[in-house]
């Protein structure tokens, strides 16, 4: 048996005999089934895979606001166009946009590059963008993995002459990032894991959880 297993055990053990000479036997048997219920109660399954807690509401509250705030900054004297990518990005551009401190403009373009828990590496463009000349416009991600949807993007915005353009996205899987463009704001730096909840979804299902998970 591995040490660091032996060490897990021997504390288990240690606690359980602690816990039956304050408590009684019967006590501490519920107790360590309450924990039990509440292990697998966190659990999420969503169709025919189970996901684990990844991050929690306050740590994606905690650094979208601090986002917000460094663009806030950057684009204080600029009215800028938050482009969310739907479906995923609708509650982070929502966020977002929200805790902006100034003047904005908010659009939206669907691409998708999807199918399960895999990305295809084939843009389709469903909703295209309009009246973006001259704007400098923020593009608003859920989040980055090979960056195919970021180039398609970017082909877009520069066909529509913007003036400036950057990216921000909750999530960012450095590991499977392809592309040489810059991530301008990034949430979270996550490893290449499939994750759902805050608009992120598993075959339709997880986009409307408050907190983020991952495939277990």
């Amino acid at each position: 048996m591995p040490q660091s297993l032996t060490q897990l055990v021997s504390a288990k053990i240690n606690l359980f005999k602690r816990l039956h000479e304050k408590i009684g036997f019967l006590s501490v048997i519920l107790i360590f089934a309450q924990n039990r219920v509440k292990t697998q109660l966190s659990m999420l399954q969503l169709h025919d895979l189970t996901f684990v807690p990844f991050i929690t509401s306050a740590e994606i509250e905690e650094r979208i606001a601090q986002l917000a705030q460094q663009i806030s900054a950057d684009y204080h004297e600029k009215t800028p166009v938050f482009l969310g990518v739907l479906n995923g990005a609708y509650q982070f551009t929502a966020a977002l946009t929200q805790q902006f401190n100034g003047d904005c403009e908010v659009e939206f373009t669907k691409l998708k590059s999807y199918e399960g828990t895999t990305s295809t590496g084939t843009i389709q463009n469903l909703i295209g963008v309009n009246n973006l000349k001259g704007k400098h416009v923020i593009v608003v991600e859920d989040i980055v993995d090979t960056g195919n949807t970021i180039s398609e993007i970017i082909k877009i915005l520069e066909t529509e002459e913007v003036a400036s353009y950057r990216i921000a996205t909750l999530c960012y899987k450095p590991e499977a990032y392809k592309k040489s463009h810059k991530i301008d704001y990034i949430g979270v730096e996550i490893p290449n894991k499939f994750i759902v909840g805050y608009g992120l979804d598993y075959d339709g299902l997880g986009r409307n959880l408050p907190e983020i998970y991952q495939l277990k």
